[in-house]
């Protein structure tokens, strides 16, 4: 399989392990040594869930060495590393051997996951039956999709494409499933040519009527659109057997971030390697059918939240609110909405100190119950059959004190300030970044993570090649069309945690000139729920954000209450008008 954030539990080595079940890190173990790398969202969860036998080795601090220079100063000389070469991708993999090699060290791929070999009650790979979409919520047929990439090809003069991202390969195919919890996606890689599609998959999935007429399969299509269907284990040897027929020049097409075994398996010569797929860039371009999808599937979203807080505005005042029964209620008002089909990632429902921990999630041992003295914080999602949503708010069912009052207004700021930027075209993600923190940074006040990602469309919530990070990694300049998280946060340890996130559009907008006619974009809020007001030190605001937050919370009122009369909803249409009144400054 390929490197995913979120993995099916067969693949949950790292947790076997160290305990340690954070969306990111790596472990290595040594004779003498076990240690944990993982970034910030991840420190308070993983020295809590790994025993003392680990080191926690705390990533983007600087003194934190990176994982190849503290091997290289642990390891006696002449050492072999083996790792896994199906699991590794490959950029990863050539950073580290270069490291090792230069220090007299050897990475080695070893034939056997040596994990797997004491995990006796290791689960099965699932291989869960396929959805299929139409053009209602894909926009484009998949062959219509296929003969875009040959042509990308074309360009490259590249006779062979390799798709190994598992979401990458559902939306080429405008299939959907449901084999890693949370990401409707399936366990699958697959080979394009020219003239031939490979889709390598498991089990009789595609013997289903619905997926055989979906993908033409009983067509007898011309021989450029019928795909062979062939086992999931067998790409390496079908890899080898195709480079071996290639001539001197052609290449095949890999994605740096494929497994070092798949990029092995294609001769260097005709390896041609990028950091972006073609797939991944038109998949982050929504079309107009999936941002359609989107829309919906947020106001959808909107429905079930106004109903959640408005129970927890009765419930929590009574005691009996814990952060997993709010949890499961958010899950319940979910599921009474259309097509919806599953949460987008494990809901991260924390109040007072357990909101500190940035992907916490509630466990028995941790469950704290909701008061009237705490700052309640809810970070959930849910995948709709036309959209995935992501949305955080964070609230007070008492009276917040004015520390955490100030400390929201700040991150409310930065929220504001990326949702109303007007850039030019072109502009990269990590230029944004700033603008989230600047108020924070004014009070001596920061965050550790991230303030956007990516998206898909009913596909995995954290999406590339776009992203708001203060990392100036490889992504992609922001287009019209994609879609990205806005999620400032503040967290003070031992206390709560603050957070305001929106799924928002990359639109073109007008703007009094035009410099070298390169045109302007800004951000369309996907995302419609209410931001507590009571939260909200609105003196400090400017009269610019004071605009901003009343024309968004208008917008609220009057698209999701249309949508809370429609199903019937009138306690929770009334909750939303309390809730969207506009706010205005003292002085």
């Amino acid at each position: 399989m390929g490197p995913s954030e979120y993995i099916a539990p067969c693949d949950c080595r790292r947790a076997f392990v160290s305990g340690f079940d954070g969306s990111a890190g790596t472990a290595i173990v040594t004779e003498e040594h076990a240690a944990m790398w993982t970034d910030g969202r991840y420190f308070l969860q993983a020295a809590k869930q790994m025993d003392s036998n680990w080191t926690l080795m705390k990533m983007g601090l600087k003194d934190t060495p990176t994982q190849e220079d503290w091997l290289v100063s642990v390891l006696p000389e002449g050492s072999r590393v083996g790792v896994d070469p199906l699991i590794i991708p490959t950029d990863y993999w050539k950073k580290m051997a270069k490291v090792l090699r230069s220090a007299g060290h050897h990475l080695i791929p070893v034939k056997e996951n040596l994990v797997d070999k004491i995990w006796t009650d290791r689960p099965e790979r699932p291989c869960k039956p396929l959805i299929t979409l139409g053009l209602d919520y894909t926009g484009i047929s998949w062959k219509d999709k296929v003969v875009d990439l040959r042509l990308k090809m074309a360009e490259r003069n590249v006779v062979w494409f390799v798709v190994t991202a598992l979401d990458e390969i559902a939306w080429l195919f405008n299939l959907r499933g449901s084999d890693v919890e949370h990401n409707p996606v399936f366990f699958s890689y697959a080979v394009i040519g020219l003239e031939t599609i490979m889709l390598f998959i498991d089990g009789d999935r595609t013997d289903v009527p619905s997926v055989k007429e979906h993908l033409l399969l009983d067509l007898g299509l011309e021989a450029e659109y019928r795909i062979q269907v062939l086992p999931y284990k067998s790409i390496l040897s079908e890899l080898k057997t195709l480079c071996a027929s290639l001539s001197p020049r052609e290449k095949v097409w890999v994605s740096d971030k494929a497994s070092y075994a798949v990029s092995e398996a294609i001769p260097k010569d005709h390896r041609c390697c990028m950091p972006y797929t073609p797939i991944c860039i038109a998949k982050a371009v929504k079309n107009s059918a999936e941002s359609e999808g989107m829309r919906r599937a947020h106001i959808k979203d909107a429905v079930a939240l106004c109903e959640l807080f408005n129970w927890l505005e009765k419930e929590v005042p009574k005691g009996g609110v814990t952060e997993i029964s709010a949890a499961d209620k958010a899950e319940e008002f979910r599921r009474q909405q259309a097509d919806f089909v599953d949460l987008s990632f494990p809901t991260i429902s924390s109040t007072g100190p357990n909101g500190a921990i940035i992907h916490y999630a509630p466990v028995p041992e941790t469950n704290r119950t909701l008061s009237l003295d705490e700052v309640y914080l809810i970070d959930s999602g849910a995948q709709y059959k036309d959209g995935t949503t992501d949305v955080t708010r964070t609230m007070h069912f008492g009276t917040p004190t004015a520390y955490e009052k100030e400390c929201f207004t700040y991150v409310l700021k930065g929220h504001i300030a990326v949702s109303a930027a007007v850039f030019p075209t072109g502009t990269k993600g990590h230029l944004l970044d700033s603008f989230a923190r600047s108020a924070l940074w004014d009070s001596g006040l920061d965050y550790l993570h991230g303030t956007g990602h990516g998206v898909g469309s009913f596909l995995n919530v954290h999406e590339g090649p776009c992203g708001i990070s203060y990392k100036t990694f490889s992504d992609e300049p922001l287009e019209a069309g994609m879609i990205v998280t806005d999620e400032p946060g503040y967290y003070e340890d031992g206390a709560f945690g603050i957070r305001i996130e929106n799924v928002v559009l990359v639109v073109p907008v007008k703007t009094k000139y035009n410099f070298s006619n390169r045109g302007s974009l800004t951000f369309d809020p996907l995302t419609l729920v209410p931001i507590q007001t009571k939260m909200i030190d609105v003196d400090s605001l400017t009269d610019k954000e004071c605009d901003w937050l009343n024309n968004y919370h208008l917008t609220c009122r009057d698209v999701i209450g249309k949508e809370l009369q429609k199903q019937g909803r009138q306690e929770a249409l009334e909750w939303l008008i309390r809730e969207t009144e506009p706010i205005s400054k003292q002085h």
